[in-house]
């Protein structure tokens, strides 16, 4: 599916403080149908509480939250999840000893039977959460009573993304889901995170990998202690750019030139050659 171009949901001009401690200020950032937007900055830069603002979790102190173009508060994560602000976390929350259909459809399970005797549609939960993995590559996984124990790290994140997406999710909040992953298995959810652009659905990746982010991203936004630094679409920074703003851009540069000053000089002798 195309991008519209179109906000899903929208900050403007976000302020957040808590007991006197400004977490926030002045932070704005849009969503559009169809793309991704890393959200990138050391810790404490504010993403967490950023996070937890998109999530319903927190309401700014100042500022708006738009969801489709309309001003809009959410009550809490519930009823931002009701109205398609999914976010996945990175310790992912999956139950290891329980199977992939149990996993799948946890709070929210199929019936089948008349009330009052309803009961767990098994059948079902493990045909549509095989049928969903299955749908964004994850080929190893051909029974829903496997345990979830078994999968891998990529596979977690899949399984919780695709739930996601399955329960109606228009924007997902992706937090660091490649960070404690191999490079093959960050490939695989890199490889979703396209593959859930391509459906329309508005992604915020927050990472604290640059390559990543270049690798997928539309849009990105660097926060840097609670502000905005940067905002930019693909292609106008490169990576050695992006990781200088990631890590204070400019004061960092101001640092190098300290160090050079106060460097002692040293003359060099290519390697076999002698003074």
């Amino acid at each position: 599916m195309a991008s519209e171009n179109r906000p899903l949901i929208e900050l403007q001009g976000v302020s957040k403080r808590f007991a006197g401690v400004q977490a926030l200020t002045d932070v704005s950032l849009s969503v559009p149908a169809g793309q991704v937007v890393c959200l990138l900055g050391d810790n404490g830069a504010g993403k967490s509480t950023l996070i937890k603002i998109l999530s319903g979790f927190h309401g700014p102190s100042e500022g708006k939250i738009l969801l489709d173009g309309v001003e809009t508060q959410f009550t809490d994560p519930r009823d931002a999840r009701a109205r398609g602000i999914a976010t996945v976390h990175q310790d992912i929350g999956t139950i290891p000893l329980m199977s992939v259909g149990r996993n799948f459809f946890l709070g929210a399970e199929p019936k089948k039977g008349v009330w009052p005797f309803q009961r767990l549609d098994i059948e079902k939960a493990n045909r549509v959460s095989v049928e969903q993995i299955r749908r964004f590559g994850i080929t190893r996984v051909r029974d829903g009573n496997q345990l979830v124990g078994s999968l891998s790290g990529g596979e977690r994140q899949v399984l919780a993304i695709g739930r996601a997406m399955y329960f109606g999710a228009r924007v997902l909040i992706l937090d660091e889901p490649t960070s404690a992953l191999g490079v093959k298995e960050a490939a695989t959810v890199l490889r979703f995170i396209q593959a859930a652009r391509a459906e329309g659905v508005g992604i915020v990746f927050i990472t604290h990998n640059a390559h990543h982010a270049t690798l997928v991203g539309d849009l990105f936004t660097v926060l840097i202690q609670g502000r905005v630094a940067a905002s930019f679409k693909r292609g106008e920074k490169s990576s050695t750019e992006l990781l200088s703003l990631m890590a204070g851009g400019e004061q960092m540069e101001d640092i190098a030139g300290e160090l050079a000053v106060l460097a002692p000089t040293v003359t060099t002798t290519p390697l076999g050659e002698t003074q």
